[in-house]
């Protein structure tokens, strides 16, 4: 264990430049200088160096370019981790379009709600995945690539292609002159204040989330990437890679009975962040006299367990806080012992925690935490097609996380709850709204409110409280059956809770502060007591 390595607060003050910041720029950078160095890695041994990279790359992007996309336009991209979501990404990116990936769990109104907000003329979607489009409302949309199976099946009114496309067009020569303060992607929250949010995000902040939590990475290192390539910890992790030459193994998902296995076989010595209840039970499956294939883990927060687990396997850790709008504003030092906490703001940003006025709040109080950077273009640059959501989160100059904090003297933070109506479930953002939507929607329902129950690991459960129309009845099995169709499977509730009618403000509004403290009492139906389980999506 060494204090003193590269320590994570480590950024620099100057702007990154386009080799640095620009996804296609740097693969072409590498594909120069390094070409035969291993860029990816699959969990089919499939492995790409930085010049098959590019290539592939070059030829996606000359076959979009021949179906009509141009720079600076949204493609929607459908799938799951794997070559072909790496080969659209890339595609997508050198072209100079915008990549905007969709979480593989969605159904129904989400989806409608992410085609029409995007305004994209075209989905790349996985085989397995397009029979949830053929109720939809799909307008706008026009293509639909298709990746995998042995047959398209057609969907109204759109034009069907196979992926076969992005793979036979000559490789695009040259590339659009993008540059950091260009939109890379755009990255749908969970929709915690009203429908899910296109979060516009910069080349420059993407990378400068992959600086802030890798910035200790070498060429020579490898980081498994468990997580879905729709959240900004993967995506930063691979930016992290390629700005310095390394390698990325991606992994369809992640796989707790098999975890130590997969990670020695993808000759990984670099993970993403581990949340403190999953670190805690890998410490315990790791088989006996087996040492810790990974030499560096951001783990949060930090627990005495973690801690314990990182000294006796001699890896060196830290902890951080963000978000898909900003670019890991706090860090712990490396092997920090202050338990509970985030870290502490690192160089090139500023954090404030503040009252509902944006006037900050006592040293030790609770506040929103509000940021902004030194160095432009380095977070979100608002919300696609809401200017209303956009004036509401940087109102005053400063990004508003939505997130509670308190601060010690020593400039600690920790992270206390979220004032945004969301439910944070097994690692999935959970928008109570569009939950609610779905549960009103159904007959006999005449009021709901969802919200989250917490959990012995850290996070929460989901719970439904409804009320019905006078003599109705509805049975929490059927409702399950019925929302199971239209939502993830993580947001589709565990709990459901009867009443005649819920507490309501003057105006109407749900009071959800009374109907949390005592959730689980002995009338609320519990979906896993019934044996009833829901599994994520799993896409041959």
């Amino acid at each position: 264990m060494n204090q003193n390595k590269n320590h994570p607060h480590w950024f620099r003050s100057a702007p990154l430049g386009r080799d640095e910041a620009v996804l296609p720029a740097m693969l072409a950078k590498w594909a120069t200088a390094s070409p035969d160095a291993l860029c990816v890695r699959f969990d089919n041994d499939e492995e790409w160096s930085y010049s098959n990279a590019w290539s592939k790359a070059r030829e996606a992007a000359a076959a979009l370019g021949k179906l009509g996309i141009k720079k600076g336009e949204v493609v929607l991209v459908w799938l799951p981790n794997g070559p072909a979501l790496i080969r659209a990404w890339f595609g997508i990116s050198t072209l100079g379009a915008v990549y905007t990936p969709m979480n593989i769990a969605l159904r129904g109104s989400m989806i409608e709600h992410l085609i029409r907000n995007s305004g994209a003329s075209v989905l790349i979607a996985h085989h397995e995945l397009v029979e949830r489009l053929q109720t939809l409302d799909l307008s706008g949309l026009r293509r639909i690539i298709v990746c995998g199976g042995d047959e398209i099946e057609p969907v109204a009114g759109v034009s069907m292609v196979s992926e076969t496309v992005l793979s036979q067009a000559q490789a695009l020569n040259g590339q659009p002159e993008l540059q950091p303060w260009d939109i890379a992607a755009v990255l749908y929250t969970s929709g915690t204040t009203g429908l899910a949010k296109g979060v516009l995000v910069p080349y420059a902040q993407l990378s400068t989330a992959g600086l802030a939590a890798h910035g200790y990475l070498r060429a020579t290192d490898r980081i498994y990437i468990f997580t879905p390539l729709f959240h900004t910890v993967a995506m930063s992790a691979v930016y992290a890679a390629l700005g310095k030459g390394a390698s990325v193994h991606v992994a369809d998902s992640f796989h707790a009975r098999t975890f130590w296995h997969d990670i020695r076989a993808a000759g990984c010595n670099r993970i993403l962040g581990l949340i403190s209840s999953m670190t805690s039970y890998l410490a315990k499956t790791l088989p006996a006299g087996e040492r810790c294939p990974f030499d560096f883990a951001m783990m949060s927060p930090i627990t005495p367990d973690t801690a314990e687990f990182a000294k006796a396997q001699s890896f060196d850790y830290f902890a951080a806080y963000s978000m898909t709008e900003i670019s890991v504003p706090i860090i712990s030092p490396v092997n920090s012992e202050v338990y509970g906490s985030c870290g502490r703001q690192r160089d090139g940003i500023e954090c404030r925690l503040v009252d509902p006025y944006d006037n900050d709040v006592a040293p030790g109080e609770v506040g929103e935490m509000i940021v902004r950077s030194d160095l432009p273009w380095t977070m979100n640059v608002g919300y696609l097609n809401d200017p209303v959501a956009t004036a509401a989160a940087w109102r005053n100059g400063w990004f508003h996380t939505g997130d509670a904090f308190r601060q010690d003297e020593h400039g600690n933070f920790y992270f206390v709850d979220r004032l945004k109506d969301a439910i944070r479930r097994r690692g999935e953002n959970i928008s109570s709204i569009e939950v609610e939507l779905e549960i009103a929607a159904f007959p006999g329902i005449t009021e709901v409110a969802v919200i989250g129950v917490p959990t012995a690991h850290g996070d929460d459960d989901v719970m439904a409280i409804i009320a019905t129309a006078e003599g109705g009845n509805v049975e929490p099995a059927t409702l399950i059956e019925h929302l199971a169709e239209r939502l993830p499977h993580f947001a589709v509730p565990r709990f459901i809770r009867s009443m005649q009618s819920l507490p309501k403000t003057s105006t109407g509004k749900i009071k959800k502060h009374e109907l949390r403290g005592n959730e689980v009492s002995a009338d609320v139906w519990d979906r896993e007591a019934h044996g009833i389980a829901l599994k994520r999506t799993k896409l041959s």
